[in-house]
């Protein structure tokens, strides 16, 4: 159970360290500001065609949706002391980026990121209530 646990951080961390990797030459190619302006975009140097970064766009967004899926079906194994700690864990580490992103932000920048991450509360809101919604209606159904 360890091993699943350090293993369900670990997949729940990997985007937030992505996205957290300075810039500067990595190991994949250049960041913020390659050739084509756009040096921050995963395959800018392969002078994508617009379908192409569409297609490759839906592609990574399944996998995306794929990983959150698998990490979401061995959460459920977990007992639920577990899975409270590691989605308190989660919360916690994602509000400490925010706060350090806010910090890094010009006063009016931070006026308009304050407005987006009310936005996004809302939207999370409806959706949990939707969620809530589909689930009390498929008892209904059968």
């Amino acid at each position: 159970m360890r091993k699943t646990l350090i293993a369900l951080m670990f997949a729940a961390a990997l985007p937030t360290v992505a996205m957290a990797m300075p810039g500067g030459d990595g190991p994949m190619g250049p960041r913020h500001g390659g050739e084509h302006g756009r040096g921050d975009a995963p395959y800018s140097q392969l002078d994508l065609s617009r379908e192409q970064r569409q297609q490759i766009g839906k592609l990574m967004g399944e996998q995306m949706h794929e990983r959150k899926q698998l990490v979401e079906k061995y959460l459920e194994k977990l007992p639920a002391a577990d899975q409270k700690a590691l989605k308190d864990e989660i919360a916690a580490k994602h509000q400490k980026t925010q706060s350090d992103i806010r910090a890094l932000l010009k006063p009016d920048q931070q006026k308009t990121f304050d407005e987006m991450q009310k936005k996004r509360a809302e939207r999370q809101a409806e959706w949990k209530q939707f969620k809530e919604w589909k689930a009390q209606q498929a008892p209904k159904a059968q």
